[in-house]
């Protein structure tokens, strides 16, 4: 009898899991994946919908289920010099919250007190908007401001010809406005402690998705106001703030590794062919001692754009490991190419 009741936990767990990603399917996803009937599955999706977990829509034969929201909670707030991201996180974000595992309140007390502490310090905005839907299964949580627009002020502060170049420097971590004010690390391990986290400002969307190696991003036609940043986070990870402080920081705390998605310096149907090209990946990654470069999405590269960094930057930081992921046979013969070359002068 215990053993019937813990299968059909983890029958309800895997529909909750996986509704998102199967909302027309997912009783045949749930009734293969188990080895059981799908009457069966069928008797644990009324039982959510009935539970309020899920929402159906639909007849019978072409019914489609959601996650039921649990709460949503809204709030704006009017930005001010008395206002402090420890006091909001306490004071409104906790309630609507509730009861989570510690290691998840953990990730969303560093994410949230982060980005928003960005918001104060950097956006120069006047309002800004709350926004948190909680289901059973994860939490989303929106943050909106009408500031001068993250990318916009990376831009200005390094001279950029396009605010795409900015998502390529956040996305290599340790770059701030405010060096005396901020180590510029805090979009970086926030990226990568939730599940999902997004950026969109002005004509420019950034994401990274947790499980893939790369970050992309997306120009729109209408651009936006201020800075939106979403946030998603499962309720039952077992991710923690310190197994991703730990994949890229070395033994001293010293945030010394970072993944370079190589994809991020191209646009569109462009080529990775110049050397301006390469410097432009190159910025700052002299202040790592571990740079992982991800060819992820990316085809193939010039002879170049490989010459400027497997042999020129190399020889002139040595002290750097320097390493490629997800390399196409094509690149890796160009990367291949270039080591060789500056094995040969070495010679």
């Amino acid at each position: 009898m215990v053993k019937v009741r813990k299968r059909g936990e983890e029958v309800r767990r895997f529909i909750l899991e996986r509704v998102e990603q199967h909302p027309s399917d997912i009783g045949r996803v749930a009734a293969d994946h188990f080895g059981v009937s799908r009457q069966a599955v069928n008797k644990h999706l009324a039982a959510l919908v009935e539970q309020s977990a899920l929402l159906a829509q639909g007849s019978t034969r072409n019914r489609n289920y959601r996650l039921a929201p649990l709460v949503e909670w809204r709030k704006t707030l009017v930005l001010g010099p008395s206002l402090a991201e420890d006091v909001v996180w306490h004071d409104y974000l906790t309630n609507p919250l509730g009861q989570l595992p510690d290691n998840v309140l953990g990730i969303w007390h560093y994410a949230f007190t982060e980005m928003f502490n960005n918001v104060l310090d950097h956006s120069s905005a006047s309002t800004a908007t709350l926004r948190l839907t909680k289901t059973a299964a994860g939490t989303d949580l929106l943050l909106l401001d009408d500031g001068v627009g993250i990318f916009r002020k990376i831009q200005h502060a390094l001279g950029l010809l396009d605010e795409r170049h900015a998502v390529l420097e956040l996305a290599k971590g340790k770059f701030t406005t405010d060096p005396n004010r901020h180590t510029g690390e805090g979009i970086f391990f926030a990226s990568r402690m939730l599940d999902k986290f997004v950026i969109l400002s002005g004509g420019v969307y950034f994401s990274h998705e947790h499980g893939k190696d790369w970050d992309w991003i997306l120009e729109q036609e209408d651009p936006s106001v201020g800075t939106a940043v979403f946030m998603r986070l499962q309720n039952h990870t077992a991710r923690t703030t310190k197994s991703v402080f730990d994949q890229f920081t070395s033994e001293d705390l010293a945030f010394t590794k970072t993944v370079v998605p190589v994809r991020l310096a191209q646009y569109g149907d462009e080529s990775l062919v110049s050397r301006s090209q390469a410097k432009r990946l190159l910025a700052r990654i002299d202040r790592f001692r571990v740079v992982i470069l991800d060819f992820q999405a990316v085809e193939a590269i010039g002879p170049s754009f490989a010459d400027e960094i497997f042999r020129v930057f190399q020889g002139q930081h040595p002290e750097i490991a320097l390493t490629s992921i997800n390399a196409t046979p094509d690149v890796l013969a160009m990367i291949e190419r270039a080591r060789a070359a500056m094995q040969s002068r070495l010679l």
